[in-house]
């Protein structure tokens, strides 16, 4: 597909309540949001009414999956945690592990390429939903041009997983990565610059992803050195994380969050994978 690149667009791909998209809009972005609760929808359209009205704001309501799902998809909405609604059935069998349920909503089928075609390709793309990070990176490799920028939600379970993740955006031809804690973003304050250059200053809210960019932190690293990053964040996640071996002992849970806030540092938490072309 051949399409214009965009360099004051964002896609945000999984809009939740409008937490990053509100920071992408300060910054002076025109935004397309991808949301398949119904539910989430109707909340950002009241919330970022004046947004929607100047057409700096654009919201696709729907599911992304494959054309193979059909036009019609069942989307798994979580009753206790609103960010961890899903198409994927396995990760409603992890929820439901965790503690929390769902219920089954049909919506509509999102085709991403359309959404391409009709607004360009964006200057970062963030992708965050939950099972189906994939799909949107599947869709890349039939464009011609590419974000500059692109942030995953990286998987924590599966360390075969997490390298097929890193391999595809290789693949896509990202050169740089950035393994970024997500525990951490609630209430960080940042002090950056519009893309007209007036000052921006954010505070990000829970749920939020954060800075992206050059606003990000830390150096960028090659492929191996971030795979070598993410080695030894699973050894973390393996020992303290949510299936690891301390967190299901009698107490585990107790203990992992008094060390946690003995060291003043998140144990394990959770990480959006983020990449840049060259």
């Amino acid at each position: 597909m051949d399409m214009a690149y965009r360099r004051d667009l964002i896609f945000d791909v999984g809009l939740h309540k409008g937490e990053d998209t509100e920071f992408y809009l300060k910054k002076g972005f025109e935004v397309v949001v991808f949301e398949a609760n119904p539910d989430l929808v109707d909340h950002c359209k009241r919330h970022f009414h004046d947004s929607i009205s100047c057409r700096r704001l654009h919201v696709i309501e729907g599911a992304i999956a494959p054309a193979t799902a059909g036009e019609r998809i069942v989307f798994h909405k979580n009753l206790q945690k609103s960010e961890w609604g899903t198409i994927d059935a396995r990760w409603v069998e992890r929820n439901q592990r965790l503690g929390s349920q769902s219920i089954d909503v049909e919506v509509e089928r999102t085709d991403f390429a359309a959404v391409f075609r009709q607004y360009g390709i964006p200057f970062y793309l963030k992708i965050d939903i939950e099972g189906a990070d994939h799909v949107v990176l599947d869709e890349l490799q039939r464009c011609d041009d590419r974000p500059r920028y692109i942030s995953i939600e990286a998987e924590k379970v599966d360390f075969a997983q997490l390298t097929a993740e890193l391999d595809a955006l290789r693949r896509l031809g990202y050169t740089a990565f950035k393994a970024v804690q997500q525990a951490s973003i609630p209430g960080m304050k940042i002090a950056t610059t519009a893309l007209d250059g007036t000052p921006v200053r954010h505070v990000f809210a829970d749920g939020a992803s954060g800075p992206f960019g050059e606003d990000l932190s830390g150096p960028w690293l090659t492929y191996g050195e971030c795979l070598r990053q993410f080695e030894r964040i699973f050894k973390l996640y393996r020992l303290l994380g949510d299936d690891g071996v301390v967190y299901n002992l009698p107490g585990g849970t107790h203990f992992v969050r008094g060390l946690a806030r003995l060291v003043r540092k998140p144990l394990p938490g959770w990480y959006d994978m983020h990449a840049r072309l060259p």
